[in-house]
């Protein structure tokens, strides 16, 4: 099975386009897989976007086919929960540029008929929300409830507040950030040439055959290690061995902290492609949401007559709290209404997928608070 139909799935539809991308391209047709939760409402008042993370996908709240692992976010969609299936028309699609059956290096170029790999457009993260509004249109959905998400999904969202003002009526923003740090891009860079050292690359031309399977494997263990704080990591592993009753003194994995990052590393490239991990952190280390605004952020949201809700972890040192505090002096500035809550946490940025029951309430009251 060639890699573009091992990472295709689910729901799927092909767009004529063409779309118009940031570098300058025309995309044409695009494809998007996506999944859907619940019933549109005659008035079509009941529809939230949910927005995924980098190496997210659209199975956010239904198992998925590759690993058969609940949805990413079954924390806080669901019946009884924050978004519910009952009530809301719950809508998350596959961004551009991934890899589970939207347009990306791992689809078939039409004029080629092999996959893009390397010659798939650079993408942006405001050419995932042109796309996410393609797919709306599609579904007849013109007017969204609000805009959720976390980490990359939270760039998505105040995106979207910048590209498409009057389409939402509310955003909740969790752990994320409006650009990209020199240390936020640096981490993404070591992940790059990770995968690009690796010879099994072969310059990205690698479907068909081996993927770059070590070189991802380590850039998802680089990755990984962002996600978590010391503290976790202390509580969660400390110094202990593993297995072994004394160091090996060579260079397997005597740590239990190492076992962890390897099996991480090894599990990602079964359900991930690497070629999709460099466009997509990319898109991220290219946002930068006041510089597409004059260079004032505020900017970026005096169109918008949306209401906000900013929350971060207190541990999350990927995108600390500072981040958030700057979104919300910039939207304090455009005289937008907003919301924020910094939340404690021992798991860092990975706190909005865990085990978070503050997070649900904060969420849940947000999203109620608009009724």
């Amino acid at each position: 099975m060639s890699d573009d139909q091992r990472f295709g799935t689910g729901r799927h539809v092909t767009l004529p386009g063409p779309l118009r991308l940031d570098g300058g391209v025309l995309l044409s047709p695009v494809e998007i897989a996506y999944e859907t939760y619940g019933t549109l409402a005659p008035d079509g008042g009941n529809a939230i976007l949910v927005c995924h993370a980098l190496t997210g996908d659209q199975h956010v709240a239904s198992d998925h086919p590759r690993t058969g692992k609940p949805g990413w976010w079954t924390r806080m969609i669901g019946p009884g929960k924050p978004i519910d299936p009952a009530r809301d028309f719950v809508v998350c699609s596959n961004v551009i540029g991934s890899c589970m059956g939207s347009s990306g290096p791992a689809s078939v170029n039409p004029a080629t008929g092999r996959p893009w790999g390397m010659a798939f457009p650079v993408i942006t993260i405001r050419d995932m929300v042109r796309a996410q509004a393609m797919l709306l249109d599609h579904l007849g959905v013109t007017r969204l409830k609000a805009v959720v998400g976390g980490s990359m999904g939270g760039m998505q969202a105040l995106s979207w507040a910048a590209t498409f003002p009057d389409r939402m009526d509310a955003l909740a923003v969790i752990a994320s950030t409006a650009r990209h740090t020199a240390q936020n891009i640096a981490f993404h860079e070591v992940g790059r040439q990770a995968i690009m050292a690796d010879p099994k690359w072969q310059g990205g031309d690698y479907y068909g055959g081996e993927p770059p399977a070590a070189g991802l494997a380590v850039a998802r263990m680089a990755a990984h290690i962002t996600y978590l704080s010391e503290a976790g990591l202390t509580e969660k592993f400390g110094r202990r061995l593993q297995a072994r009753e004394a160091k090996s003194f060579g260079f397997d994995a005597d740590f239990q902290v190492e076992s962890y990052l390897r099996h991480q590393g090894l599990s990602f490239v079964d359900r991930f492609d690497a070629n999709s991990y460099l466009y997509i952190t990319r898109a991220m280390d290219y946002f930068d949401l006041a510089e597409e605004h004059g260079g004032m952020l505020a900017n970026a949201f005096r169109g918008t007559a949306a209401r906000f809700c900013l929350v971060s972890f207190d541990t999350d040192w990927l995108y600390p709290t500072v981040e958030s505090r700057s979104i919300v002096q910039a939207l304090n500035a455009a005289g937008a209404p907003v919301s924020f809550v910094e939340l404690s946490s021992p798991y860092g940025h990975d706190a909005f997928l865990l085990d978070a029951p503050e997070l649900n309430r904060v969420v849940d009251g947000f999203l109620k608070g608009g009724r």
